[in-house]
């Protein structure tokens, strides 16, 4: 872009900052003026009232009459005379029995209290207008990133493309493998913007296609393994099982589980698969999780007898908007995880409460084998699952699911653990 087109866009950008400083400025004179008058007329009415309760504590209020009266010689024909009439103002308080209580002139009082606010005024005024140029400083700081914006997109606008560097563009992406890691360099100082985004739009390509590699990989091998057990199981009753009831009934079990187990993979690859297409409707509604959580427990109690299940929430309703389906299906994997991760007997604390003013909590709290910090990192990572964890069997999809409601939900984790101490993760959301 040429000196000239620079300094256009600069001094478009200085106008603005300008106009905004001097918008700030008078915002300001006209708030002070506003309370210059505002003290005024409070002034005068302290002193009235001051001036009234000073004097005839005997006699009650009901029984007084006020009023502002002028001298009836006054009249107003020329300045001199609307001064004398001003200065004949008096603020009378008088009994219904016809004594006077209070008898004052008005102008003395009214004209100290104009003095002093005009004087505090003037002091403020003074102090507005040098404000200026640190208004001046705040808004070009704030508006720094837009200035920069302004200029590269007027540098953008006046490049001129010619068909040599069309040829260029078009050579350099040509020649470019899928699985190079380098990025695309141009060599021209115009097309610096241009290769800069197409470099990152490229990095942003291939780390999708690495986790989307990743992905299919590890849904191999998790399908691998019940597979190939149903397929021994298969071979042997196909040799043994017609003779050997015992054979028979093994395999038939075996077949049977390992047909649940990924059934249950399956249905949780899908569920992530039209999450990622977005294909998952979500449904927000007010939604009391206190009640949601109180049924989790109620459902826990019944389906697992093993594990000593707690549940604690404030004496109020708690509400947030969400799809009360889609929580209380990450709030049942936290439990399923604890239950599976924590002894027989030991207990599992489930709670509802406030995190702060604007946002609430769902909590589940275990007493089981806890996780290192390394693993805290990974464990939302599909298929990821601790040494461990390994040995508790689960397909590694769980917290992913969960992780994926809950960001749909704007909401995040918190997460304590510790080895052989227990976990703590709450889903914290935001407060209806």
């Amino acid at each position: 872009m040429s000196s000239n087109q620079n300094s256009s866009v600069k001094r478009r950008v200085s106008s603005i900052r300008n106009r905004l400083a001097g918008q700030r400025v008078r915002t300001k004179i006209g708030m002070h003026f506003t309370s210059g008058i505002f003290l005024t007329v409070i002034m005068v009415i302290v002193w009235l009232a001051a001036r009234e309760y000073m004097t005839g504590f005997a006699i009650p209020l009901t029984e007084r009459v006020r009023s502002i009266t002028v001298a009836p010689t006054a009249s107003v024909n020329s300045p001199q005379q609307l001064y004398e009439t001003l200065t004949t103002l008096r603020y009378t308080v008088v009994a219904k029995t016809g004594a006077v209580i209070v008898d004052e002139l008005i102008f003395a009082p009214v004209f100290v209290a104009v003095c002093f606010s005009t004087g505090l005024f003037a002091i403020r005024l003074f102090f507005d207008l040098l404000s200026y140029s640190h208004e001046m400083k705040r808004i070009k700081r704030i508006l720094a990133p837009l200035d920069e914006l302004a200029v590269q997109a007027e540098a953008l606008s006046n490049i001129e493309l010619s068909g040599e560097k069309y040829h260029l563009i078009e050579e350099k992406i040509t020649s470019l493998e899928p699985t190079e890691e380098a990025g695309l360099s141009f060599g021209d100082a115009d097309l610096m913007g241009i290769e800069r985004a197409m470099n990152s739009l490229l990095a942003r390509i291939r780390e999708s296609n690495r986790q989307q590699a990743r992905f299919v990989n590890d849904a191999s091998h998790e399908l691998r393994t019940p597979i190939a057990v149903i397929e021994g199981y298969a071979n042997m009753l196909a040799r043994w099982g017609r003779e050997d009831e015992k054979v028979l009934d093994e395999s038939i079990t075996a077949i049977r589980n390992e047909s649940a187990h990924m059934k249950h993979l399956v249905e949780q690859l899908l569920f992530l698969a039209r999450g990622d297409a977005g294909r998952t409707n979500i449904n927000p509604e007010r939604v009391d999780l206190c009640e949601m959580m109180q049924t989790v427990y109620e459902e826990s109690l019944m389906i697992d007898e093993s594990h000593i299940y707690k549940y604690s929430s404030p004496v109020d309703p708690v509400y947030v908007m969400a799809d009360e389906g889609l929580i209380k299906q990450a709030v049942r994997i936290l439990v399923d995880n604890s239950s599976k991760y924590t002894k027989e007997k030991d207990e599992i604390i489930l709670s509802v409460g406030y995190g702060s003013d604007t946002e609430v909590y769902i909590q589940v709290q275990d007493t089981g084998i806890g996780m290192k910090e390394s693993d805290v990192e990974h464990m939302f990572e599909r298929f990821y699952r601790s040494d461990e964890a390994r040995s508790f069997g689960g397909t590694g999809l769980g917290l992913s699911i969960a992780k994926w409601i809950v960001d749909k939900h704007d909401g995040h984790f918190e997460i304590t653990s510790r080895e052989d101490l227990g976990t703590r993760i709450r889903i914290v959301l935001k407060k209806v």
